[in-house]
């Protein structure tokens, strides 16, 4: 795989400071069911990091010590851990909102049954790739039966109050698109998606996010093999809007990967930049007490793919 990180580190992106700190964002493990062209994170079936029940111990106890009201649980496919529901409920049990970041198909995999069950029993927000309504366009971004699969999912989800108004169980979708282009206004978008989702399958969700690629990993790697990445680059970097640093995620979260150390971003844990202004990834386990507002925010090129165009975060378009 082509990298990409030499030629984002010199950057000019502005320089960012956080705010408080209230969402922690948790990545279990790199493996995957799946393996999509666009996954900034390389997830694939083969991949074997994951990280330990004795980390997510520390993930608890950092949150109770910080006052922190949101885990949100990532990889890969975080429900492939073998702890994951165990930290479920543990984290429930503490009182915090607990969002899955689900790819759908993973609710239809063996060993995976009762899964939609227990996600809904435990009040879990799932936010879920689906990357477009039609079949074709899922199926070329992720692979052969993915979309069916995913309809399968959601199907299932729909059946136990997700996506439905009024049910309390929220259910978001996630758009990135096929190639090197900015996604399409956000609003717009919602109100097809929804159409298109509910005429021919009979689906419903609450929102739809609409999230830029990132230049890194496997999206970049094929950025770089077809001579596109400083026209990407160009591209996001012509669509950079300053309206949209007071919203990007990094300000109010933190990144922990499978090991336990911390970043910025699960962008930055990515590239392998530890966190603010520190020449070695740092260990949670050193943060515990730590004052994040006023901390400085480490920055490369690849963070103009959040506040291009509309802007792009964990939680949608930020303008």
């Amino acid at each position: 795989m082509l990298d990409t990180f030499s030629l984002l580190l010199k950057t000019d992106f502005p320089a960012l400071q956080r705010t408080r700190l209230d969402t922690l964002q948790a990545n279990l493990g790199y493996r995957c069911n799946q393996s999509c062209l666009h996954c900034h994170v390389a997830a694939s079936p083969r991949r074997t990091e994951e990280m330990s029940w004795e980390a997510m111990e520390l993930l608890l106890q950092f949150v109770q010590r910080q006052g922190v009201a949101t885990l949100d649980l990532t990889g890969g496919a975080p429900e492939l851990n073998p702890h994951f529901r165990r930290l479920v409920l543990a984290a429930r049990a503490q009182g915090l909102k607990v969002m899955d970041r689900c790819n759908l198909t993973i609710l239809n995999e063996p060993g995976q049954e009762g899964l939609a069950n227990f996600l809904a029993e435990n009040e879990v927000e799932i936010v879920a790739s689906m990357p477009c309504y039609l079949e074709e366009n899922v199926n070329r971004q992720r692979g052969d039966g993915v979309f069916e699969s995913s309809l399968a999912g959601l199907r299932q989800l729909n059946a136990l109050g997700y996506g439905v108004t009024g049910s309390g169980r929220v259910l978001n979708l996630v758009y990135n698109p096929a190639g090197p282009s900015l996604p399409p206004d956000q609003v717009k978008l919602e109100v097809a998606y929804k159409e298109q989702l509910a005429s021919r399958y009979g689906i419903v969700f609450n929102q739809l996010y609409a999230l830029a690629n990132m230049p890194i990993q496997r999206f970049g790697s094929q950025l770089v093999a077809n001579d596109g990445f400083h026209h990407y680059m160009g591209l996001l970097k012509a669509a950079h809007r300053d309206d949209n640093l007071a919203g990007v995620m990094c300000k109010s979260l933190i990144s922990v990967n499978w090991q336990g150390f911390v970043y910025d971003c699960d962008f930055n844990q990515m590239l392998g930049l530890p966190l603010g202004e520190a020449s070695a990834p740092v260990p949670l386990a050193d943060l515990l007490a730590t004052e994040f507002d006023g901390l400085p925010i480490r920055v490369a090129d690849h963070c103009y793919g959040c506040t291009a165009g509309q802007g792009s975060s964990c939680g949608g378009a930020l303008g």
